[in-house]
């Protein structure tokens, strides 16, 4: 019976949208096709803007029009484009562009009566802040409704090897813009936009212009990914069928992403619940947060609803929102009361949240961001050499975010240098990735995510409480693009304490589907490269495979391993541009990292974190200046930072001439010493 409504319906389809070509005779062109630069001269918000003088920060196309007794649509192309740029119609608004990134079609309404008899002018205008982008190929439709407008059917389905398979459909024209896109029946489960359809059925029925386009199908990070040209009219539907498999080997892991939004739960983005099951069931996500702010959503009842349960786990979290600082609380209880969001002090503020019924795992959320005039990392608030918190008391959440896909970071190892220093100074903070994001399609849900220890039997009855236990013993591996795991010795991996005796064998292993290249893995030692290898760009499975044998030092240390390579440029999951970026260059990448190793180097029995080895030697040695630096030639760049730190808060001048003479003759002490001058100011 579903098979012949299914029939009815592509009838009706036929009957209805069989005029393509007189559909198409309803678009008229207003500026020849012509694309604009639009910018502030002489302030390029990127480098590929540098040597281009912008059209100005505004564009006026003049039009010829009769006046409209009914609705009708503006066709655009846009590029770049950041912040929401009004678009105005004889000096008046009639919408925005899209905020996104990507290359894309988009339209906008034309309210009955808004064009005028004769010469009309369609404005796009640029808001306060800076922001080059490219948009134009102005097109006037004097039909109202893309349902009406979009003429040329496709019937895609896209399965792995049993069968149909949740995943995301990008359609791009032959200038590689992100296509326009209706569903050609109501009632599918899709989430939808420009160029893109997340489909948790593995079928999609959906309209676009006639022409020639490339479709990809994905379904994240593990899959594969199939694109084919093809080329469709408005005669016929054309039937699809794209084939997808799983490439990258995660056996006790799970994939989460532990900050995800919707529109209806945080008021701000695009995606509603019911889309968002089908964007985390398409990316192949399988433990999912649910943390709006200051809010605690259950998806599971959207789950039920849309007949995503069997695809993934869902947990009730909160990105508790405060004027200093955003936190993702999991898993919470149902009816639990919200945490205190307005409380600024920090150590009050985790109380709160650890008082929330269920709270297991806090995370500091996109550290480098500026909210409320606030950030964690700013050098007010954190010492950058040391890993000390100047806000308040020593950190007590679980885990930051060292890359945030809605929110990268100009330069990628800003995040991972100040969680160095953490772990240096000797907080237990496990590093995390996720996606932040709040839209269908401007932010890819999971492009950052986390790999958790975990049984990944049953995607749909994932053991949340293992997984808390992982995000808090450090069995996590940070992802976009790359998965990177670390052994030494054989047994130890990420949370590990390394004891023993001998030198240290260090095995790293980089996976990634075959569409993601790596072209370096690099290993760190107290936050410092020690070691470091060139990959060749490979589309196999196993990017690298590389051994290194360390001599064992006679002090503790943290490792970790981490491997990058070239961003994503196809837009099936194009690398995202910094969201509050410092540089105007953009080099995107892929990146994957393990959390430490601890290496018991003083047999011991335990691991000491630099700062506590510091304390420990001027302690030892109390008195003499002299002693402590000898003491310090058998210890690292990190423990001299901490030593410096601790001379310098016991009344030392470490600009004088008596202790200079001591540092500079060692170059890991000279650079210890001048990490910490570099943060103290004049």
């Amino acid at each position: 019976m579903a098979h012949f409504y299914f029939a009815i319906l592509c009838l009706l389809f036929f009957v209805v949208d069989g005029l393509g070509a007189e559909r198409s005779s309803e678009i008229k062109v207003l500026d020849e096709h012509r694309m604009y630069h639009l910018g502030t001269e002489g302030f390029p918000e990127w480098d590929e803007f540098k040597d281009k003088k912008p059209h100005g920060r505004r564009v006026d196309v003049k039009f010829k029009a009769a006046k409209n007794k009914l609705p009708q649509m503006i066709l655009l192309r846009q590029r770049q484009v950041k912040v929401r740029w009004p678009v105005l119609l004889n000096q008046k608004r009639i919408g925005y562009l899209a905020a996104e990134d990507p290359a894309l079609w988009h339209s906008v309404k034309v309210p009955a009566g808004a064009l005028l008899e004769g010469e009309n002018t369609l404005s796009i205008v640029s808001p306060k802040t800076t922001d080059d982008i490219e948009v134009g190929d102005f097109q006037l439709t004097r039909l109202s409704n893309l349902d009406q407008v979009l003429s040329a059917g496709l019937e895609v389905t896209v399965s792995d090897a049993a069968g149909p398979v949740p995943s995301r459909i990008t359609i791009v024209d032959e200038a590689g813009t992100r296509s326009l896109v209706w569903p050609s029946l109501p009632q599918q489960k899709l989430a939808y936009r420009s160029g893109v359809i997340y489909t948790s059925t593995g079928k999609a029925l959906f309209k676009v212009l006639p022409g020639r386009y490339t479709l990809y199908a994905s379904r994240g990070f593990e899959y594969s990914m199939k694109k084919i040209n093809l080329e469709v009219n408005g005669n016929a539907i054309r039937k699809v069928q794209l084939k997808i498999r799983r490439e990258v080997p995660t056996p006790g892991l799970v994939s989460v992403d532990s900050h995800i939004h919707t529109l209806t739960r945080s008021g701000h983005g695009d995606c509603s619940e019911e889309e968002r099951m089908h964007t985390i069931a398409g990316e192949g996500i399988e433990l999912a947060i649910a943390t709006d702010h200051n809010h605690h959503a259950d998806y599971l009842p959207v789950q039920k609803n849309t007949g995503t349960t069997s695809f993934f786990t869902s947990v009730i979290g909160n990105e508790v929102t405060t004027e200093t600082g955003h936190f993702n609380a999991f898993p919470i209880l149902p009816d639990s009361s919200v945490p205190d969001y307005k409380l600024g002090d920090w150590t009050k503020l985790m109380a709160s949240i650890r008082a929330t019924p269920g709270v297991r795992v806090i995370v500091l959320n996109h550290p480098r961001n500026i909210h409320s005039k606030f950030s964690p990392m700013s050098a007010d608030n954190f010492n950058h050499a040391t890993g000390q918190n100047l806000y308040g008391a020593p950190y007590s959440f679980d885990a930051m975010e060292v890359v945030t896909s809605a929110a990268m970071q100009s330069d990628i190892m800003s995040l991972y240098r100040d969680w160095f220093a953490m772990l240096n100074w000797g907080h237990k903070v496990a590093a995390v990735g996720s996606s932040d994001t709040h839209d269908v399609s401007r932010f890819i849900l999971g492009q950052a995510r986390t790999y958790v220890e975990c049984p990944d039997g049953n995607p749909s009855r994932v053991d949340v409480a293992k997984a808390c236990d992982s995000f808090r013993k450090m069995r996590a591996y940070v992802s976009m693009g790359l998965l990177v795991k670390m052994k030494v010795n054989g047994k130890f991996k990420s949370g590990d304490v390394a004891k023993g005796k001998g030198d240290l064998k260090v095995k790293v292993d980089v996976l990634g589907p075959s569409w993601v290249r790596a072209d370096q893995v690099s290993l760190f030692a107290n936050g410092q490269l020690i070691r470091s290898m060139n990959i060749s760009p490979s589309d196999k499975i196993e990017k690298a495979s590389v051994s290194w044998v360390l001599p064992r030092q006679n002090y503790d240390m943290h490792l970790v391993a981490m491997a990058t390579g070239p961003g994503i440029t196809e837009p099936f999951w194009e690398s995202p541009r910094p969201y509050q970026q410092t540089s105007t260059e953009h080099v995107p990448k892929v990146q994957g990292a393990t959390n430490p190793v601890f290496i018991d180097g003083d047999n011991d029995g335990r691991y000491t974190p630099p700062r506590l080895q510091a304390e420990k030697l001027l302690k030892q040695h109390a008195g003499s200046l002299k002693a402590v630096f000898s003491a310090l030639e058998s210890k690292d760049q990190a423990v001299a930072t901490q030593v410096a730190h601790l001379l310098h808060a016991s009344g030392h001048n470490l600009r004088s001439k008596s202790l200079t003479e001591y540092y500079q003759k060692n170059p890991a002490i000279k650079a210890g010493f001048e990490a910490l001058v570099k943060t103290l100011g004049k």
